[in-house]
């Protein structure tokens, strides 16, 4: 089943997304957006395993010690001027959600180079190892990396495609604690709460068959874990 693409991807984050990979010595996978769709059948499995997980696990710190830097540095790419290297992207932080859908997002980040973010600070929901700022960056980069490079919206399908994007500029150990971060997260929000609610956040990792990437690379070799 192809999935109609809710937008016309930014093309300057998809180039971007591949450039940032070659930087950091990361395989590129070259994937149909479009085709990506969320398994009901395999979203409840996640969703289980995310509301089964412990809320803190020290034994996940160094995957989230490595997805707070990879973010960071994602992050920093996005935001640094074009005349540096970057993406110039400029981002806000806001108090309240920002877009009514992808496509006001998308259509900020095309025609004014400006992403704007709903900020962790007043969404009630803490994270018991990452910051605030830590969250917020996240937010902006998985929505320009996962959503805005590839057209996709926030149902439940779009949010699997972005997931899977997103994923592929992360290492396999940092991706780990990412796709807690994404998939676990949603599956529990579309399969559990039905769209009401997030889940509390949580540390820990799900299972290795959620946030391992069946797909292979298309350039770099192979992934290292």
């Amino acid at each position: 089943m192809h999935r109609t693409i809710t937008q016309r991807p930014v093309s300057l984050l998809r180039r971007g997304a591949d450039a940032y990979c070659l930087a950091t010595d990361l395989p590129i996978f070259h994937l149909d957006p479009g085709a990506v769709t969320s398994d009901a059948r395999i979203g409840r499995r996640i969703a289980a395993a995310y509301l089964a997980g412990p809320a803190a696990d020290t034994a996940a710190e160094p995957a989230y010690r490595a997805f707070r830097a990879e973010t960071a540095a994602q992050f920093e790419f996005l935001t640094r001027s074009r005349g540096r290297g970057g993406l110039g992207i400029e981002v806000l932080v806001q108090a309240e959600d920002p877009y009514p859908d992808a496509a006001a997002m998308t259509s900020d980040l095309r025609d004014f180079g400006l992403l704007r973010v709903y900020g962790t600070a007043g969404c009630g929901n803490p994270h018991p190892y990452l910051s605030n700022d830590d969250n917020d960056m996240f937010r902006a980069v998985h929505d320009a990396f996962g959503h805005a490079a590839t057209g996709r919206g926030f149902d439940r399908h779009g949010e699997e495609a972005a997931w899977l994007k997103h994923a592929t500029m992360y290492s396999p150990l940092a991706r780990q604690a990412m796709t807690t971060e994404t998939r676990g997260q949603t599956c529990v929000f579309f399969y559990y709460f039905k769209g009401e609610r997030f889940p509390r956040q949580k540390m820990f990792v799900l299972p290795e068959p959620f946030w391992r990437l069946d797909i292979p690379p298309a350039t770099g070799g192979g992934e290292r874990g």
